[in-house]
Order: structure tokens, then C-alpha cells, then sequence
């Protein structure tokens, strides 16, 4: 028995449930770090040896995807498997006034894993929004909120690193951080003395990330991690300015990295390592800086084309590594193309947990590309990626097909931006929000110009094709329409591909 027990582990067979126990699982979530930013991707004027040290003692993959070129929808799709474009949220992000993105009632990432007996939490940049209703009073308890879609705890700011003063604070669980009974966070001199300090705020939330660890080290734990580097204001600790030759940007990025390493060190000191399961990944591309960036050139996404919010590889092409001992192979990489999206379907398939047919209808099983298993044939049929003001691209193989004649960036807020971004508004039938556009679509939607693209050999995106494969163009047109129109782009659960 035991040597079968053994066996299959060396197979990557066995489920978290079975003879070898349940592994704790980080997830770290950078916010707006570009493909180039980190050293084991390329980066020169930044050094970053703890993310480093995942790579090289993990897989670093070299072609995963966030899920959004925006923080909000990939964060609403990596915590559910399912694209944002699909709620009542169909561009953009939310806005500190908006409502809980997340349906209650939907399986998450932290509700399948409390259902198998770990402990949740989330420490970091929330932006999934608060409340059932536009506008929720902060001055109370608010919910629904992370607690409600399954975290055991949350500590973090509720919106994100460029808050506004009145949620320029940390919220834990469902309350401000001390804030008095009775007091209205609507007052200035209230605001004024719950605000974080930015250039403190990482280093904050990493001690509350380490505390998590070491106060549930001998239970079975999910830590989702959102950081707020590299997310603007660029506001690096004074004890990490100057670490880096890309100005104050690249210390920031530098700053991220130190957090990382706090983690692998409490992991080590703990002699958890050989137990957990660690993910480093980002919401999206990066987001240069041109007043931070130092004078030798560091671009955040190279050498990808597009930046953060844009429909083009720079915007949604992230680093990942993924470190799990006994599983994954040390120093391995992947060209496999993923998404974020997959991860609640894999861990499901880790577990034999039965995923149903409302739930993570955009994710993959990608645990044989993790454990090295040979594939003849990409384990995505197709990718979708969408960018901040709801341009559409689908990638399948080496094509990408752009839906659009523009980046898919958003455009100055003139008038007429002003007028279309008015509030959602509730269906008063289902009582749920009608599907709802906050920025100005700046191409044709009914007569959109396609762009085609083969990434294999032209991965900067330069050279148009659609002129010479339009065959291509409607195979993948016609794709995209079908996931777009049927609620999935995924088999349905059960599926058995064929061998």
C-alpha cells in the first residue's frame, strides 16, 4: 500500500484528500506587474531574488494569462473560474460606491476549499466591491463582502492603493479599522486619522500575511494575498528607494519582491515549505511610469506590445510561477497557454471535487501541465482576453484574433464619457443589476474590423493577417460568438477528453 500511495504521488495522482494530506496553498497576487518586471523574466535594472527562487525552485510559466487587462474583472474571474464580462460589470473596473461583484450564492476558490477543511483568508487590495446596494455605508459593519464568498478573514484596503481619502484605510473583515461607535466616515477629521500611510502599506500587509501563516501553521490554509504593489501611487518604503536602476518604480517592484520573500522566510522558519502549494502571479500588465522609471529604459511589459488596460499581449500576458514541492519539477517552464481562470477548475480536479454546472465555466484542469505530463495538443481549446473599455480578443494555438481597430484602452473623459457613465441599475423583476458599461466602446460593435495574428512568429504583434487567412478570421469569430452567447467556454464537468 505503501508503496502505491508513493507511486502515485510521483504520478501527481493522488487527491489533497487522500494518504498524503492537504497541502496549504498561497496565492499572491500582484497588482499591475508587467511581464518584464521581474529578473527570472528578463528584467536588467531590477533585481528580484525571491521571486527568482520561486522560478527556480518551481515551474515559471511563459505564457499565462490574467483573466482582465483591468484589476477588478480578474480578480472577480480568478476567484470564481469565471470571466467578469459575463456579470452585469461588462468593462472597466468598479468604483469604491459600487456593490459586491461577486454573486453569494456562486462557488468560489475559498468556498470550495473551506468545504475540504482549510481555513481561509485574504489579506490585501480587495476592489471586488462592498455591500448589496450603490453607495454602502462604511460607517457600520458592511456585507456582503469577502466573508460572505467564502474567507474565513479578510485585513486590507476595501478598494485599492489610490483610494480615495474615505477608504484611504484597512478594513478587517467587515469593519474600518478603528473606527469609533458612532463615528461617520463621511467626517474629514475622521478620514484624515484612519488613513493608511501609502509607502507603509506593504510592509503592513505583509506582517499581517506572515501573522496568517505562523497562527494557522498546523491547519490546512488558503492565504489569497493581493498585493498593492506595483498598483500607482508609485510610493515605495524609504527602506527600499534607490534598491533598483528603474527609479522609484523598480523599488517598488523591489518592495513587492522583499514581501514575497517574507513569505518563503516564515514558510522555511515554519518547515512548511515542503507542505504548500505557492502561486505568484499578477491582475494584469504593468503600468509604466514615466516619472518613476529611472533614466535607463525599463519597460514593465517587455518585450511584449501594450501596456495594462489594452487588448494586446502587454496588457493580460503576466509572469506566474508555481512552486510545489513533491509535484512540480524545480527549475521547469511551461509554454503552456493558461489562464487564471483555471485555477479553482484544477484544484477541484486535485481534490475530485465535482465541480457543478453554474461554476468556473471559463476554467481549464491544468495539473498535467504542472506535473510534467507530456501534451500533444494545448489543454485550452481557446482563450478569451478583454480589455479595460470591453474590446474582446480570442487566442487559440499561435492565433490571436482582435475584435476591434483600436488598443481597447479608454479614451479621454470628455461629455459625452460623462453621460454614459451613469450608475447600474436593478432589474426590479430579478432584482439583480442589468448589464451595465462605464466606458464609451470606441469601435463598431455591429461592423467590427478583426485583426489576426500569429504569435508564434510574431509575438510583438506587428504584422495584421486577417487580409490573408479570413478563413482563420471566421473560425475564431465564430469561436469567440459561441462563448460569448452559450455562458461557457469550457466543457461542461464530467467531460472526458478524448484520449
Amino acid at each position: 500500500m505503501k508503496f502505491l500511495i508513493t507511486a502515485l504521488a510521483l504520478l501527481g495522482l493522488t487527491t489533497l484528500g487522500g494518504a498524503i494530506g492537504k497541502p496549504s496553498i498561497i496565492l499572491i497576487y500582484a497588482d499591475d506587474l508587467g511581464y518584464g518586471d521581474l529578473s527570472c523574466y528578463g528584467a536588467k535594472h531590477i533585481k528580484t531574488p525571491h521571486c527568482d527562487r520561486v522560478a527556480k525552485e518551481g515551474m515559471r510559466f511563459t505564457d499565462a494569462h490574467s483573466p482582465s487587462a483591468v484589476c477588478s474583472p480578474s480578480r472577480y474571474a480568478t476567484l470564481t473560474g469565471r470571466y467578469a464580462w459575463r456579470t452585469w460589470m461588462r468593462n472597466w473596473v468598479l468604483l469604491e460606491h459600487m456593490p459586491l461583484l461577486v454573486e453569494t450564492e456562486r462557488l468560489t476558490l475559498p468556498k470550495m476549499l473551506k468545504s475540504q477543511g482549510y481555513l481561509t483568508g485574504c489579506i490585501g487590495k480587495w476592489h471586488l466591491g462592498w455591500g448589496s446596494k450603490i453607495n454602502p455605508d462604511f460607517s457600520k459593519e458592511v456585507s456582503p463582502g469577502p466573508l460572505e464568498i467564502g474567507f474565513d478573514h479578510f485585513f486590507g484596503p476595501a478598494f485599492s492603493h489610490n483610494s480615495s481619502l474615505k477608504l484611504q484605510n484597512f478594513v478587517r473583515d467587515r469593519s474600518i479599522v478603528g473606527l469609533r461607535n458612532g463615528e461617520d466616515i463621511e467626517n474629514p477629521s475622521v478620514q484624515k486619522r484612519l488613513a493608511r500611510k501609502f509607502e507603509d502599506t506593504a510592509i503592513d500587509l505583509s506582517s499581517e500575511a506572515v501573522s496568517f501563516i505562523r497562527k494557522n501553521r498546523d491547519k490546512p490554509f488558503f492565504l489569497y494575498y493581493p498585493t498593492t504593489n506595483i498598483h500607482f501611487p508609485i510610493t515605495p518604503n524609504k527602506r527600499f528607494q534607490g534598491k533598483s536602476d528603474a527609479g522609484r518604480y523598480g523599488d517598488f517592484v523591489v518592495e513587492f519582491d522583499w514581501a514575497v520573500g517574507e513569505v518563503l522566510r516564515t514558510l522555511d522558519e515554519l518547515d512548511l515549505a515542503k507542505e504548500t502549494l505557492l502561486i505568484v502571479t499578477s491582475d494584469n500588465g504593468g503600468r509604466p511610469d514615466p516619472k518613476g522609471m529611472g533614466k535607463k529604459g525599463h519597460n514593465p511589459n517587455a518585450p511584449l506590445r501594450g501596456t495594462k488596460r489594452q487588448i494586446w499581449e502587454g496588457g493580460h500576458r503576466v509572469p506566474m510561477m508555481v512552486r510545489w514541492p513533491g509535484k512540480v519539477k524545480p527549475g521547469s517552464t511551461s509554454a503552456e497557454t493558461v489562464c487564471h481562470t483555471d485555477l479553482i477548475t484544477s484544484l477541484a480536479s486535485y481534490f475530485d471535487y465535482p465541480l457543478p454546472t453554474n461554476a468556473a465555466e471559463d476554467g481549464y484542469d491544468i495539473l498535467p501541465v504542472l506535473f510534467g505530463q507530456e501534451q500533444k495538443t494545448p489543454l485550452r481549446e481557446a482563450t478569451v482576453h478583454h480589455s479595460v473599455n470591453g474590446m474582446f480578443a480570442l487566442r487559440k494555438g499561435k492565433w490571436k484574433l482582435i475584435e476591434g481597430d483600436t488598443d481597447g484602452d479608454f479614451r479621454p473623459r470628455n461629455k459625452a464619457w460623462k453621460e454614459s457613465a451613469k450608475l447600474p441599475k436593478r432589474n426590479p423583476v430579478t432584482g439583480k443589476f442589468e448589464p451595465f458599461l462605464y466606458d464609451i466602446l470606441d469601435f463598431d460593435q455591429e461592423n467590427p474590423v478583426f485583426r489576426l495574428y500569429d504569435l508564434e512568429k510574431d509575438p510583438k504583434e506587428s504584422t495584421d493577417l486577417a487580409a490573408k487567412f479570413p478563413d482563420k478570421v471566421n473560425e475564431l469569430r465564430e469561436l469567440l460568438n459561441r462563448y460569448r452567447s452559450s455562458g461557457r467556454s469550457t466543457p461542461l464537468p464530467n467531460y472526458k477528453k478524448p484520449k
